[in-house]
């Protein structure tokens, strides 16, 4: 018999993170991602980003959408139209819309409404997130 000792690797986390968002499991989303962090494993902004971003999203959980926005911002990794549409988007699904908001996320970036649907499924040349 073979014994094969496998690492994960920031591919194996981007996968899970992926997969998470798309079953609405934005707690196990957000813990990849930190675990990658501890692992010494840099997050890629455009996949396990927008992939947590996106799972807290379909979830209306924006307070932990803004979170990442913001962590995005301290660890240097690129922000986007993408990451702030997220976060408007997650505010509008919130079921009690809590207040709080930051009002120049909405102000700002009411030119880059997109439909959540088409960000979740967006893939970036050939990286299927």
């Amino acid at each position: 018999m073979w014994v094969v000792k496998l690492e994960p690797n920031v591919i194996s986390h981007n996968a899970g993170i992926s997969a998470c968002e798309k079953g609405k499991q934005w707690q196990w989303a957000l813990a990849l991602l930190s675990e990658m962090w501890e692992a010494k494993l840099e997050p890629n902004a455009i996949i396990s980003y927008i992939a947590a971003t996106c799972a807290c999203e379909r979830c209306g959980q924006w307070r932990h959408a803004l979170s990442l926005l913001s962590d995005m911002r301290e660890c240097n990794v690129e922000t986007s139209e993408v990451s702030y549409s997220l976060c408007i988007t997650a505010y509008e699904r919130s079921s009690r819309n809590s207040a709080g908001f930051p009002g120049y996320l909405v102000i700002g970036l009411s030119r880059f409404r997109v439909s959540c649907e088409a960000l979740c499924v967006w893939e970036p040349a050939g990286q299927p997130l």
